[in-house]
């Protein structure tokens, strides 16, 4: 064997495939979560899988994911991997899947001219519409499995009936909140896996800007988000969008999804993409859904002002992609957080 290694990577792959023969393991990509490390497993007989280890979880974020992915396979409505093998608990805990169906759309995207963008931005809206179609009776935090289901859950367990036993549950366990506390809860969960403190400051600013917005944001809509709608999460499959990477969702307001993936999918640091790739992504998410999210635009600058915590709590990893020092990177994100504050 040979590629990546590592004492937690090998004891979770002894763990999660015990007999099978490995012939590599393989990077996966840059990743700005310090918490958890990830690698491709290449078998002998040339068969694939992932494998996820935390090498912190203070916020049961592999029991989510498991819990999340098993949900979606079993409900719908949106293509993700196949659980292959999880430990939440393990030393370390792991999370094993299968790949995803369908080519990453980062690969599409870069290699498309802007009109097959604009097509795959219309597909990743209309299945984040899809998504957000599942609504729930409350905002909360996904801590693992359980038997809450959606309203576009179907079979048995949405009905009520209790899995047989010995059978895992593929519903959720939701601890409800007020949307705003559940909000609050994401920006802790930002701040525990930020990679810098330059713009500690930053952090207790967006918290009070949300508290100070309760009123505006617990009459939101109640529904599974993804939490990271980034082009390396997605995967294309014919018309089909496919997601992985669910160790963030959360039941809460489709506005704050759909705010969070034309950010990640569209703009720079302190720069907007162009407005026909925007268009085109709300534009999907139309067509599936009938309109945007209900309250889209009253609540969207205070998601605003909280994605900018992908910039300031990352700051450092910035500068691998941008050109200047670190100390200019600081003030551009203290200026835009600034600009944002004062537009809500």
């Amino acid at each position: 064997m040979n590629g990546v290694e590592s004492g937690p990577i090998d004891r979770a792959l002894a763990a999660a495939f015990p007999g099978r023969s490995v012939e590599r393991l393989t990077g996966v990509g840059p990743s700005w979560n310090g918490a958890n490390e990830t690698v491709g497993v290449v078998f002998d007989d040339g068969s694939r899988a992932y494998l996820k280890i935390a090498l912190a979880d203070e916020s049961h974020r592999l029991a989510r994911e498991r819990a999340v992915l098993r949900y979606l396979r079993a409900h719908g409505p949106v293509p993700v991997p196949e659980v292959l093998a999880a430990d939440p608990d393990g030393d370390p805990a792991y999370l094993a899947t299968a790949p995803a169906p369908g080519r990453e759309l980062l690969g599409a995207y870069e290699a498309a001219d802007d009109a097959e963008r604009e097509r795959l931005l219309r597909r990743v809206g209309s299945a984040l519409a899809a998504l957000h179609a599942d609504r729930f009776a409350g905002h909360g935090e996904i801590v693992g499995a359980g038997r809450e289901t959606g309203s576009a859950a179907t079979g048995a367990e949405a009905d009520g009936v209790a899995p047989d036993e010995g059978e895992a549950p593929t519903g959720l366990s939701v601890e409800f909140a007020s949307w705003t506390d559940v909000l609050l809860a994401t920006v802790e969960r930002t701040r525990e896996i930020g990679t810098s403190d330059r713009l500690a400051d930053h952090y207790d600013a967006v918290v009070d800007c949300v508290r100070a917005n309760r009123d505006l944001l617990d009459g939101a809509p109640a529904a599974l988000l993804h939490g990271d709608v980034a082009k390396p999460n997605l995967f294309v499959d014919g018309d089909a969008v496919a997601a992985i990477d669910w160790e963030l969702s959360h039941v809460g307001d489709p506005a704050r999804d759909l705010v969070r993936a034309e950010d990640q999918l569209l703009n720079g640091f302190d720069s907007t993409g162009p407005e026909r790739f925007a268009a085109a992504l709300r534009a999907g998410y139309r067509e599936r859904a009938g309109g945007l999210p209900a309250g889209f635009e009253r609540r969207r600058p205070v998601y605003e002002v909280v994605r900018m915590l992908g910039r300031s709590g990352f700051v450092d990893q910035w500068t691998t992609y941008l050109d200047g020092p670190l100390d200019a990177l600081v003030e551009r994100a203290d200026t835009e957080l600034r600009a944002r504050l004062d537009a809500v």
